[in-house]
């Protein structure tokens, strides 16, 4: 058993996945398998894969073939259960990493057992000059930001703590994903990976952001865009689940105005890029399934714990400010 499984989902990516497993073949750490779990693909992704599982003799590669789109949370959770390494890497169909990207992560993971994940550096792969993703926050206005998202690679060389991984290029300790449970499938794409971090963290595990791993990330090859219908409507969902799930009545109380705020910002936003319908749509979605929602168990949480993540949240709302204005003022 390999010590890292390296699970990729994949959904009509056959324009993506030669340049991503390309990139595996180099690396400097080799303990590794990959899973490709492929989402029901309607391209060539599933002729491919069948090839490449057949003659591929330098990696250990798998495939599981779904016959149906199970959504970014329902793929990866059946990879998830199928692997029983001490660390998954989940790692998107539209990256390249760099040579030493493993090392760095299991480098960085192995330094504590309270860590349950590890974000690498993530570089937009159309302007290699910023990043893309350097961990991600959360903010009061119920905001989920990309941290660094549009400023210089150059910036981002120091390990810092975060509030979320992105499951887009990160590592995970398997033990603590088999304790606190996998990706919420009610979320189908969009957050699940924020609301994974916010119950390890509500747990007392640490999430960490480790310059030295880097990786091109294109962003958003699956839908398409950064904004079209089908995501604005399900960010819009997942969010109100997100809060539901993971806050306590007193801190929604607490929040309720700068989420409200958020909220009616968003709107205006939406409605200037035309997709106003669709936000208001996930809104309403969100709200009418919260009673099939599985919420964190608060009286098994330290109150401890509850807290040092409000503050975390509101000193990410600082932040958040901060990186926007910087952005658009440099």
């Amino acid at each position: 058993m390999s010590k890292v499984t390296i699970i990729i989902p994949n959904y009509n990516g056959i324009k993506f996945l030669g340049d991503c497993i390309e990139s595996l073949r180099y690396q400097t750490y080799q303990n590794f398998d990959i899973l490709i779990v492929d989402n029901g693909s309607k391209d060539e992704s599933v002729e491919y894969l069948m090839e490449l599982e057949s003659y591929e003799s330098n990696l250990n590669i798998k495939v599981i073939y779904l016959d149906e789109n199970l959504g970014f949370a329902g793929g990866v959770n059946v990879g998830l259960a199928a692997c029983d390494s001490k660390y998954v890497i989940l790692l998107n169909n539209d990256t390249e990493v760099f040579p030493d990207y493993v090392e760095m992560l299991v480098n960085a993971i192995e330094k504590s057992e309270k860590i349950f994940a590890i974000n690498p550096l993530m570089i937009n792969a159309n302007n290699k000059e910023l990043v893309d993703d350097a961990g991600d926050g959360y903010s009061l206005l119920g905001w989920g930001y990309q941290i660094g998202v549009g400023e210089k690679v150059e910036n981002f060389t120091k390990k810092r703590a975060v509030f979320s991984a992105c499951a887009g290029a990160s590592i995970y300790r398997k033990s603590i994903l088999d304790e606190i449970g996998y990706f919420d499938e009610m979320h189908f794409a969009y957050l699940e990976d924020m609301d994974l971090s916010f119950r390890a963290r509500l747990r007392g595990y640490i999430i960490g952001f480790e310059p030295n791993a880097k990786v091109y990330h294109l962003g958003s090859a699956t839908s398409g865009s950064k904004y079209n219908s089908f995501k604005v409507r399900l960010a819009a969902r997942n969010n109100i689940y997100l809060i539901y799930k993971n806050m306590t009545n007193l801190q929604i109380v607490f929040n309720f105005f700068p989420l409200l705020l958020g909220t009616l910002v968003k709107m205006g936003f939406f409605m200037k890029k035309g997709f106003i319908k669709d936000y208001i749509s996930g809104l309403v979605e969100g709200f009418r399934n919260l009673g099939e929602c599985d919420r964190v168990d608060f009286s098994e949480i330290k109150k401890s714990d509850i807290l040092a993540l409000e503050v975390e949240i509101i000193v990410g709302t600082f932040e958040y400010v901060y990186r926007f204005i910087k952005r658009h003022t440099s």
